[in-house]
């Protein structure tokens, strides 16, 4: 029972004793901070410095804390430490994910590529703490690496460095395509260091530096930089996380790269789009122009269509000339451009085969094998595709046709009105009602007066190219007038409607001198109605053009009528009075004309230099070219031939009117030299 009672009594003090124990050690332990490792969790927990993590001990030891403790404490601190430490790394971990995360994300969303790379190199810089970051790309045309973009640089010189390949730290990366790191730069005999290089560097104070290169498969493209401008060692972590991002850099610039050759491939998607539709709309634009033109033709058509047709497609305005630059149509605003200009132009069309433009105008000539037969200028609303110029080059083609077509309906027409005029007045008349129903079915009356103009140009004789053009002109001009036109004898006759024969002649005159650039000359009979009254008319027109140039008067147009006296005497050579004129040359002139005639003298060419002249013996021997003295003799002579009385006024009158008809007798091809009385 003793034994019992002494576990029985043992065990409640016992238990009260060791209670009482752990009650003093607990209140021991809140005495004390320092004998507790739960300070080193208050530690780790604020994220103290290293450094703080020496306070318990230094406590414990002040407080004379047994030496197991310590060692505990000492346990506890080191535990702590490595903790903090794995903290550290996993905060700089996460630090450097989530930076890969945001470079990630900005690739992602690319938009600028030089914004992506300004974020890549800051976040660089930032991450592994360096005081600059930097990068260089690879340019492939000079052989070397150029500064892209930097953070954290303050020199101007470092920022335009460019660095050849081997040369520097850098230039070793782009060449290698390894990653480097120094941690004394200036001081590192690695590298192959060059003036410019170091200049740069330490203008920038950079000492340490690690540069990563910028992968594209095999090919390095660039280097990432992240350097410091104090001495320090980069750990293999900062190497792998400036590798990670140098990668992300290397896809941002290949897909900038991408981008902008997706873009511009897409632009000249779109450009070709746009050029294949405006191609296709003007294909299908010249397609019906040259529908409506053709149907034009067939349908007949003239030059006005085609130039309204023209300006429907093309837009603007449009003027169509001959060959002499005379309007054939005209739609819209255009003025007739300088004729040096348009001569110009349609030589440069010929000779190229296509329209051509001067200013705001285009050209385009209007051609039938050699022979020009006009030009179309057009001035569009807008610039002429290729297109565009086929349109106005297919309607300058067209109105070739046409004007070949209206040209050759001219001349089987002009054959016709010719043939009929020279039946008037070269043939008898023998069937006048045959004649009125063949000018009638050409729109002619032959019982309205008409007028007879005969027209010469002294180049005819010789030029079959001037015969043809005066002969076209005068078709053409007697069909538009209601007449009629026919080639006789190196002449050109034209049939007018009209009384007044000289203002007919002098309008021929105008025109058709104009036409031909010089100078015609046109006599005129008439007015006569009746197909059997043409034929007078025609041959007065014929002797007034014989009477004019004999006269003088070369170059102008005139009637028999309005010659005065002349005019009478050839309106009585015409009505058979031509041995009345004859025998006044003879009593006149008669006895000089002989004497030149056997003696192969001068005396006629005397006379009619001396009244030429207004009767002054010294400007006569100028004429004639001989001494004053020789005029004397020969007007002495003269004076023996007709008598003393031959220059008073009245005879000297007739003497000059006999030498003009004398003359005009000649020149027709009717005068003779076998007798007196064919003088005329």
């Amino acid at each position: 029972m003793g034994a019992s009672g002494g576990i029985d009594e043992g065990t409640p003090g016992s238990t009260r004793m060791g209670a009482s124990r752990g009650a003093e050690l607990g209140t021991s332990r809140r005495m004390d901070p320092v004998s507790s490792p739960i300070e080193f969790l208050e530690l780790l927990a604020r994220e103290a410095a290293p450094v703080e993590f020496e306070g318990p001990l230094v406590a414990a030891r002040a407080a004379g804390v047994p030496a197991e403790r310590l060692a505990e404490l000492e346990a506890s601190k080191v535990v702590a430490l490595r903790v903090r430490a794995l903290l550290e790394r996993r905060r700089r971990r996460e630090a450097e994910l989530s930076g890969l995360y945001d470079t990630a994300s900005d690739l992602a969303g690319l938009r600028d590529s030089d914004a992506v790379l300004r974020a890549i190199v800051h976040r660089a810089r930032h991450l592994l703490g360096t005081d600059v970051a930097y990068m260089t790309l690879v340019d492939d045309d000079r052989g070397d690496t150029y500064m892209r973009v930097t953070d954290g640089s303050i020199s101007a010189r470092f920022q335009g460095l460019r660095l050849p390949m081997g040369a520097g730290l850098g230039g070793l990366v782009a060449q290698t395509g390894s990653p480097y790191a120094t941690a004394n730069y200036p001081e590192d005999a690695r590298f192959h260091h060059t003036g410019e290089i170091d200049a740069g560097v330490g203008e920038e104070g950079l000492v340490a530096i690690l540069g990563v290169p910028l992968r594209l498969g095999s090919r390095v493209i660039g280097v990432l930089y992240a350097a410091n401008r104090s001495a320090r060692p980069f750990a293999r972590e900062e190497v792998s996380l400036l590798l990670s991002l140098a990668a992300h850099a290397a896809v941002a610039i290949d897909t900038a790269r991408l981008l902008a050759e997706t873009r511009a491939a897409l632009a000249e998607l779109s450009a070709a789009n746009s050029t294949i539709q405006a191609h296709s709309a003007s294909v299908e634009r010249a397609a019906a122009a040259h529908d409506r033109m053709t149907s034009l033709v067939l349908r007949g058509g003239g030059v006005e269509d085609v130039a309204a047709a023209v300006t429907e497609v093309l837009g603007g305005a449009l003027l169509a000339l001959d060959a002499e630059g005379r309007t054939l149509a005209r739609v819209g605003e255009i003025g007739e451009p300088d004729r040096t200009a348009l001569d110009e132009a349609v030589v440069a069309s010929r000779t190229e085969g296509r329209s051509v433009r001067r200013g705001d105008l285009w050209y385009a000539a209007v051609v039938a094998g050699t022979e020009n037969l006009g030009a179309l200028v057009s001035r569009p609303d807008e610039e002429l595709v290729d297109a565009d110029q086929r349109i106005l080059e297919r309607a300058a083609l067209v109105t070739a046709l046409l004007l070949l077509f209206r040209q050759s309906v001219a001349e089987a027409e002009g054959r016709v009105r010719g043939e009929l005029l020279d039946d008037l007045i070269a043939r008898p008349v023998t069937d006048v009602a045959a004649l009125r129903g063949r000018a009638r079915r050409l729109g002619v009356d032959l019982d309205a007066p008409h007028v007879l103009v005969a027209v010469g140009d002294d180049a005819m004789a010789d030029s079959t190219s001037v015969r043809q053009r005066v002969t076209s002109w005068a078709s053409t001009y007697a069909s538009a007038q209601g007449g009629l036109a026919a080639a006789r004898d190196g002449r050109a006759v034209l049939m007018l409607p009209g009384g007044d024969a000289g203002a007919a002649a002098r309008t021929v005159v105008r025109d058709l001198s104009r036409a031909l650039g010089r100078p015609v000359t046109a006599g005129a009979g008439g007015p006569a109605a009746g197909p059997a009254s043409l034929a007078g008319a025609a041959r007065a027109a014929d002797r007034c053009l014989t009477a004019l140039r004999a006269l003088g008067r070369a170059g102008e147009g005139a009637s028999s009528a309005e010659l005065g006296f002349v005019g009478l005497l050839l309106g009585a050579v015409e009505e058979g009075g031509d041995r009345e004129v004859a025998r006044f040359l003879v009593d006149t002139v008669g006895p000089v004309v002989d004497y030149d005639a056997r003696r192969g003298t001068a005396l006629v060419k005397t006379l009619e230099a001396y009244f030429g002249v207004g009767g002054s013996l010294a400007r006569a021997a100028e004429v004639l070219h001989v001494h004053v003295n020789t005029v004397t003799q020969r007007l002495d002579r003269v004076g023996q031939l007709l008598g003393p009385e031959w220059q008073k006024p009245e005879r000297a009158l007739e003497v000059q009117l006999a030498l003009r008809l004398h003359r005009l007798r000649a020149a027709s091809g009717a005068a003779g030299a076998e007798s007196r009385t064919d003088l005329v």
